[in-house]
């Protein structure tokens, strides 16, 4: 076979698999997108009314609230997030909301607070470990830990002592 064709058949095998190239690069370049939490749309918020609606009336409108307040059971907060993330990287926060709703002891709306999230502080934990006093055990001390401590044996069960 001539040289110029080897050299067309390679580039015709390589070309063959530049399609498939071009899809695996362009599906990994896609973000992934994800939810936590409620991201209310704001018909549905605007739905809660205060002074008209009930406590009822919300959880059927925009389900089981996020959190409870501590301190007061009628205080309902509703927290979402949506984060985009590329392949490996940190994920971006596209949007956040945070809605307060406070109840009257009859159940009824008194107010509802869009919360300003940007206030939020950062909770992140922290990385240290809690010191612990004692012995540090190795892999080797708790395989062979028994046998420094027999266990008493069990054929002698029944009979009595000296």
């Amino acid at each position: 076979m001539p040289t110029r064709y080897r050299i067309r058949a390679a580039f015709h095998m390589k070309n063959r698999f530049l399609p498939l190239f071009f899809l695996i690069f362009a599906v990994s370049c896609a973000p992934t997108v994800a939810n936590r939490g409620s991201m209310l749309d704001q018909d549905v918020f605007e739905q809660i009314k205060p002074g008209i609606t009930t406590r009822e009336e919300v959880a059927s409108k925009l389900g089981s609230p996020t959190s409870v307040s501590t301190f007061d059971e009628k205080i309902w907060y509703y927290i979402g997030r949506e984060t985009q993330q590329y392949s490996f990287l940190d994920p971006d926060v596209i949007k956040q909301q945070a809605i307060e709703i406070d109840f009257d002891d009859t159940g009824i709306v008194t107010s509802v607070k869009n919360l300003d999230v940007t206030q939020a502080a950062d909770a992140s934990p922290v990385g240290r470990e809690t010191p612990t006093f004692g012995q540090k055990k190795t892999f080797l001390r708790e395989l062979l830990g028994d046998l420094s401590h027999p266990r008493p044996s069990m054929g002698n069960a029944g009979s009595s002592g000296p």
